[in-house]
C-alpha cells in the first residue's frame, strides 16, 4: 500500500456537523424517559453517562437520527465530488468523530458520503485500520486542498 493515499475525515468538521442532531435527542430522550440526563460534551464520555442513565440508548439514538438527520444534514455537492475524486485515484478514506457509531452513520447517509468512506470510528480507530501515513483532514477547505 506504499503509494495508496489513507485520509481520516472529521465527520463533523468536512462532511456533517453532527453535534445540533446530537442535542436534539439529548433533550428528546429526557422529555421521552423523563430521566435528568447530565452529559459531558465529549460524546465518548457522553456515551457511558448515558450507559448508566439509560441503559440501552444507541437504538433510541437511532431512531432519532434517522427520522430528523434530513432536518439537519445534507449532501455537500463540492465536498462530495472532492471525496469521489480522491475514491477514483485509490484514496482509501476513513471518518471519524467523537459522536456514536450509530449517529456518525445516519450522518454520512444523509450527507451522501457513505460510499467513499471504508472505515468509521474515533480518530485512533480509523489510524488503527488505515495505517501510519493517514492524513487527517479537519475542514473542507482542507479536504478541498488535497491533490
Amino acid at each position: 500500500m506504499g503509494g495508496t493515499l489513507a485520509i481520516a475525515l472529521d465527520l463533523d468538521g468536512v462532511l456533517a456537523d453532527t453535534r445540533p442532531l446530537w442535542d436534539a435527542w439529548l433533550e428528546d430522550a429526557a422529555r421521552r424517559t423523563r430521566v435528568q440526563l447530565e452529559v459531558p460534551e465529549d460524546r465518548e464520555a457522553a456515551a457511558a453517562s448515558l450507559d448508566e442513565a439509560l441503559g440501552d440508548w444507541r437504538p433510541l439514538l437511532a431512531r432519532f437520527a434517522a427520522d430528523r438527520a434530513p432536518l439537519w444534514i445534507r449532501p455537500r455537492p463540492d465536498t462530495n465530488a472532492v471525496l469521489r475524486r480522491l475514491a477514483a485515484a485509490g484514496a482509501r478514506i476513513g471518518v471519524f468523530s467523537d459522536a456514536p457509531r450509530e449517529l456518525a452513520e445516519i450522518a454520512l447517509a444523509h450527507a451522501g458520503a457513505a460510499r467513499q468512506v471504508e472505515v468509521v470510528g474515533t480518530l485512533g480507530e480509523v489510524r488503527t485500520e488505515l495505517g501510519d501515513g493517514v492524513v487527517v483532514v479537519k475542514s473542507r477547505r482542507q479536504l478541498a486542498d488535497l491533490p
